[in-house]
């Protein structure tokens, strides 16, 4: 059984490429894999492996400057969910592209799962997915407005462009794990907006405490792990991954005359050139072989 553990802190790191070398021999000595980033602003990941592996690795990243309020979430899986370990260093531990955006000054009011629902069946109230089109298009809570950002650097232009419209509105908004809405309820709030609340624990959150017959949670949750989706309970999800575009995908979307395992699926077969699916198809075969030399 792998424990599985998803995190991330807002905290001012002044030098995070010193961070990096003990953080991942660590890592790999312990067994654990998965990815975990690195910035001035803090760290953000998901990780699996053994439950001492883990434990030894939340307890370096809690005595890590600043990080000892460190929260995350856990969850189990009985096959591998990563296939290495990556510490990588990044500008932002998630991509807004807005400097002046700071969630360790402020953010939004926080609103436990169990009190989720009562605040988003509030008429004065605009529920917002702060995820990616293809994460929502999995998933969503019933009522929640769908952004169509294909990245979350993407959603102050949305939100510049449908201020107007939701005026005078308390604005609820959830992601995945809670990281996004750190950035974006503090982002509204910098424009102006009074009331503005966010799901504590994201939805992962919600969907291990909230039990199924009291959900508003309607279809899966994508996840960023070969899991690919989770359901109530955390349970694992009936999705699989294209590795042409990285989007979830059901088992019959793979009948489909489009899908082309590693190449494409009907969501991407007329985004990608002949070229690009051709070296998907070398990239295809480059990890067969090594499957076979492995197994």
């Amino acid at each position: 059984m792998y424990t599985i553990a998803a995190l991330y802190h807002f905290t001012r790191f002044d030098d995070p490429a010193a961070l990096k070398p003990p953080l991942l021999a660590l890592c790999r000595d312990q067994g654990v894999t998965g990815t975990l980033l690195l910035a001035r602003e803090g760290v953000n990941g998901t990780i699996a492996g053994p439950r001492a592996g883990i434990d030894a690795v939340l307890d370096h990243l809690r005595n890590l400057p600043g990080c000892a309020g460190l929260e995350w979430k856990e969850s189990t899986s009985d096959s591998p969910p990563f296939g290495r370990m990556k510490v990588r260093l990044k500008r932002e531990i998630v991509t807004m592209g807005q400097p002046d955006v700071d969630p360790a000054a402020r953010t939004g009011h926080y609103v436990a799962p169990h009190d989720w629902n009562a605040l988003i069946r509030d008429p004065d109230v605009a529920v917002i997915d702060t995820r990616n089109d293809y994460e929502v298009a999995i998933g969503t809570f019933e009522g929640a407005i769908n952004p169509g950002t294909e990245s979350f650097g993407q959603f102050p232009a949305w939100w510049a462009a449908n201020r107007d419209a939701l005026r005078g509105k308390r604005i609820a908004m959830f992601c995945t794990g809670g990281i996004r809405c750190e950035k974006s309820t503090n982002f509204l709030l910098g424009q102006g907006v009074n009331e503005v609340f966010h799901l504590k624990g994201g939805i992962l959150k919600y969907l291990e405490e909230v039990p199924e017959d009291e959900s508003t949670w309607q279809g899966s949750c994508f996840v960023f792990d070969n899991r690919v989706s989770v359901g109530h309970g955390l349970r694992q999800g009936p999705h699989r991954l294209c590795h042409g575009c990285r989007r979830p995908i059901l088992p019959e979307d793979m009948k489909n005359p489009a899908y082309e395992a590693g190449v494409s699926c009907h969501r991407c077969i007329d985004e990608t050139t002949d070229a690009d699916k051709a070296r998907f198809r070398e990239r295809q075969k480059q990890m067969a072989l090594a499957r076979e030399r492995a197994g």
